[in-house]
């Protein structure tokens, strides 16, 4: 079987729901929280723990060696199909599934009657007439209300991109080589419009290209495969090549530590071109020593006593206090950001120094690299 990369398509309606029960509807956090997952009789039986990528600054280029492939940036699945049964895990090897209603339903008819296939989760959305990935409309897919899950589904529905194959019929893969493996995921396919595999080569300079121009429809670089590679659960055999970048901001304020031994992030902001200033994102994971030291630098410029700005509420963790602490807009941080996600940063970013010498008007949203537009039609290829 084959599939065509046309399939992709970000205004079609989802495929009819053919819901199983909801479980655990009292969750306000991530599927990787929900302890329930389904059960298969298949060579490789959940949970499994999907391989895994180790960075690296560029792509490799050994002759012969790799088998490179766009970096997808969604939420990583393992799927099984069992006949009628079909179970999808997270990363962290729970239930994914009760969140995606849609794509169970297409994962049952478009798949191969007997199989395992890791792939990713994505949500596409036109924007300014391209399509691309967008993060905040599959983030937004986890919600722990059943209305809500169904009406979702409708509105912004997912597809599977399949990019490696563990089993399929009776015969597990998992020992052999990546050849082999790739083969068997593009015989496990069908033809569809919600379940894809990912396109690949083994030209390096092809690959770089990849890396330049697929991050305009919201890809987040590149994925080396040793060709043959056996697939190793829980092992970092993979290589991925991801964006690197840098940005001076203003700290709009910062986090108190969950320790409440000192500080736990830094809010940063950006300037517009009507000169209001917009929240982008923050910067966390410092050292005991230095949450200590920055805290001390930045409680002198807190504005007022005891005023406490609330945040937004977090979407993976309700229990996470998201207030935070506004200070005078003198200070002036260098961090390390991969990628934007509309005016925002698309992870937490890295602190890296002080600017001591940059004035915070001077920081705006015009020093961001933009990347080049690209319609995600076009990263698929036809099979």
């Amino acid at each position: 079987m084959c599939k065509s990369a046309d399939g992709l398509g970000a205004n079609r309606p989802a495929p009819e729901l053919v819901c199983p029960e909801l479980v655990c509807p009292e969750l306000v956090c991530i599927a990787v929280e929900c302890t329930t997952i389904g059960s298969v009789d298949l060579p490789v039986a959940p949970p499994v723990e999907p391989m895994l990528a180790k960075a690296q600054a560029k792509v490799p280029s050994e002759p012969g060696v790799w088998s490179y492939e766009p970096k997808w940036d969604g939420f990583r699945a393992v799927v099984f199909r069992d006949g009628d049964e079909v179970v999808m895990q997270s990363r962290n090897g729970k239930e994914l599934g009760r969140y995606f209603p849609e794509l169970i339903t297409a994962l049952r008819d478009e798949l191969a009657p007997r199989c395992v296939l890791d792939g990713e989760v994505v949500v596409p959305r036109e924007i300014d007439g391209r399509v691309r990935l967008d993060w905040d409309s599959l983030s937004g897919r986890i919600h722990p209300a059943e209305s809500r899950v169904r009406m979702l589904a409708e509105q912004t529905p997912a597809h599977f991109i399949g990019f490696d194959a563990l089993a399929v019929g009776d015969r597990s893969l998992m020992a052999e080589p990546f050849r082999v493996r790739r083969s068997a995921l593009t015989e496990s396919v069908g033809e569809g419009d919600w379940c894809h595999v990912t396109r690949t080569t083994e030209d390096p300079g092809l690959a770089t290209g990849w890396f330049e121009t697929f991050e305009g429809a919201g890809l987040d670089g590149v994925v080396a495969k040793r060709l043959a590679g056996l697939y190793l659960p829980g092992k970092r055999e993979m290589v991925k090549v991801k964006h690197a970048r840098d940005a001076d901001c203003v700290v709009m304020g910062y986090r108190i530590h969950k320790s409440g031994v000192g500080l736990g992030s830094l809010l940063l902001g950006l300037y517009r071109g009507d000169g209001d200033i917009e929240m982008v994102g923050g910067a966390a994971s410092f050292s005991t020593r230095d949450r200590i030291a920055l805290l001390a630098e930045l409680e002198p410029l807190r504005i007022g006593e005891g005023i406490v700005n609330d945040g937004e509420p977090s979407r993976w963790n309700a229990a996470a206090d998201k207030r935070w602490i506004p200070v005078r807009r003198e200070r002036v941080a260098q961090v390390a950001y991969d990628q934007m996600e509309g005016s925002r940063f698309r992870h937490t970013v890295r602190f890296l120094r002080w600017r001591p010498d940059r004035e915070p008007r001077s920081c705006t949203f015009d020093q961001l690299d933009v990347p080049v537009d690209y319609d995600l039609y076009d990263v698929l290829e036809t099979r």
